[in-house]
């Protein structure tokens, strides 16, 4: 098990993975398991509205416009990849903002 949370540069912006939790009693970040980020939200698995979520969730987290998420692949699944643009640092300033804001 790697708990290393594992951020990809990318032309677009930057690229990670998610592991999900819909329907959990708080919006969190759960800290690293196997190189993705658990994100815990309250939003049910219904109609994209858990997707929503986790998008409002990283944008608030990263104090970025929500348009600056975007689910790149999980649409319908608990594992997601995201692509976050706009961010003003790289990977290692992505994890720190990420972890931080557990």
């Amino acid at each position: 098990m790697d708990n290393e949370l594992e951020i990809t540069q990318t032309a677009q912006g930057l690229s990670l993975r998610l592991r999900v939790s819909p329907k959990a009693s708080r919006d969190a970040l759960r800290g690293v398991h196997a190189g993705a980020l658990k994100v815990h939200v309250t939003e049910p698995p219904e109609r994209g509205k858990a997707n929503d979520g986790v998008v409002r969730l990283l944008a608030e987290v990263l104090g970025l416009p929500a348009r600056d998420i975007t689910i790149t692949a999980g649409h319908a699944s608990h594992d997601k990849r995201v692509l976050v643009c706009g961010f003003p640092g790289g990977p290692a300033e992505l994890k720190r903002a990420l972890l931080a804001g557990r």
